[in-house]
């Protein structure tokens, strides 16, 4: 989904005229020996003007950020085949590194921060004729796993079916936060999830709505922590993992291309809870309103909804939570909750020539728990995200209450009471 556009730079401008020169010229001399060359110059610094151009946009979060000149596959669900010239596939790919600071660990402390590779990934994305392809394969320090990868159908009436390794359509899409850490959605598994299934896309003018079933997460396999998505995994005394889910989303645009758009939708979604111990299957269900709108330079994301597991466990096994993993990881959260998520974004126009985009903003999300006792989970992110031709750099603040990787912060009923700190500053790199 486009962001705001923003005034055009001073280079802008002078590539305008630069253009109009060129152009000029290319006429005049339609007939010298050099003309080839002359087009070619002309047609390079189009190019680079269109990404200019989309540069002085309201920033996406980085991880949509899959290359300058050609179109990605989520952006392919949204833009439709009509704007591409020509068929073709595009590889792609981020380098990115982490410089960060954690209150309360001592080897951070000590230290005065750490440092590291965060991840390397390619991208595959593209068309030929009708036939759509995504693909994306990432490399952690830790892990290497799929993200996603789907083929896909583009039918006459800009409608599209995806098979494979699809994002979930639940919620603000593509990412219900504007920062590098996201929010209590995506750590409870309700954003930025990729499962195995069948998606369909339609737009009708304003009107946007996605249905879908998936069979299962993406890897097949509950006990594989290997993953960047989070969903149920068997480990320990906790077996159960999800199956048969169908999603359904309906969005409806105010607005439309104009300079404030707004998104108002809804969203909800059931499955089977398959435990292994029992052999006996459970149900899932969660449901989301939210409002995604770009004014000028003003971005706001407001999204509240509910979730509930009722796994079948065999006895003595707690069902008031259910374990989660991804990222080599698994922790616990309430099998019954509710969420609420406040972002708010400004797209300033940049002062320096240098700099393409400056996004400030201050996002904020919080798990209200069913169990007795519990606190709630909060985490709050204010920072930056900065566009220097095609790399980006986050520079984030996260104050979090009760959250996972934040000392003792559990989302279910442990945890502690105390508000702990993260500075954290992301590089990439995107081609």
């Amino acid at each position: 989904m486009k962001f705001f556009a923003g005034m055009p730079t001073a280079r802008t401008t002078s590539l305008l005229a630069l253009l109009t020169l060129s152009s000029y010229c290319t006429v005049c001399l339609a007939e010298d020996p050099t003309v080839a060359a002359l087009r070619q110059e002309v047609e390079a610094l189009k190019a680079r003007l269109e990404v200019l151009e989309r540069r002085n946009s309201f920033s996406m979060p980085v991880e949509s950020l899959n290359m300058e000149t050609a179109v990605s596959g989520a952006d392919r669900s949204e833009k439709g085949l009509a704007e591409e010239e020509e068929d073709s596939i595009h590889i792609g790919g981020t380098l990115r590194f982490n410089l960060g600071y954690r209150e309360g660990v001592d080897a951070s402390e000590s230290k005065r921060g750490e440092s590291g590779l965060d991840v390397f990934r390619l991208n595959v994305d593209g068309a030929i004729d009708n036939i759509l392809i995504s693909a994306e394969y990432r490399f952690y320090p830790y892990m290497d796993v799929i993200h996603h990868g789907w083929i896909g159908y583009e039918f006459t009436d800009n409608s599209q079916v995806h098979v494979g390794i699809s994002q979930v359509p639940f919620g603000i899409l593509p990412y219900a936060s504007h920062n590098f850490w996201y929010g209590v959605p995506y750590f409870v598994g309700l954003a930025d999830d990729y499962d195995v299934g069948v998606k369909y896309i339609r737009h009708d003018g304003p009107w946007n709505t996605q249905l879908a079933f998936y069979k299962n997460s993406e890897l097949n396999d509950a006990t594989n922590l290997d993953r960047f998505g989070f969903d149920l995994v068997r480990v320990g005394e906790q077996q159960n993992e999800e199956t048969n889910q169908i999603n359904a989303r309906l969005a409806y645009t105010f607005g439309m291309g104009s300079n404030c758009e707004s998104e108002l939708g809804a969203s909800y979604q059931a499955s089977q809870v398959y435990n292994t111990s029992t052999n006996d299957r459970g149900d899932h269900w969660a449901a989301m309103l939210h409002l995604d709108s770009r004014c000028g330079r003003w971005g706001l994301q407001l999204q509240g909804g509910s979730y509930e597991y009722n796994p079948e466990n065999p006895p003595g096994v707690d069902s008031s939570i259910v374990r989660i993993g991804a990222f080599a990881d698994a922790y616990d959260i309430d099998s019954n909750g509710d969420i609420v998520v406040a972002n708010l974004a400004y797209n300033f126009s940049s002062p320096w020539d240098a700099i393409d985009s400056i996004t400030c903003y201050n996002d904020y999300s919080r798990l209200f728990k069913s169990l007795d006792d519990a606190t709630d989970s909060q985490v709050n992110t204010i920072g930056c995200l900065v566009g220097v031709g095609p790399l980006y750099t986050y520079i984030d603040y996260v104050y979090a209450k009760n959250m996972p990787y934040f000392g003792e912060g559990s989302l279910s009923i442990e945890g502690e009471d105390d508000w702990k700190g993260r500075f954290n500053i992301n590089v990439g790199y995107y081609w």
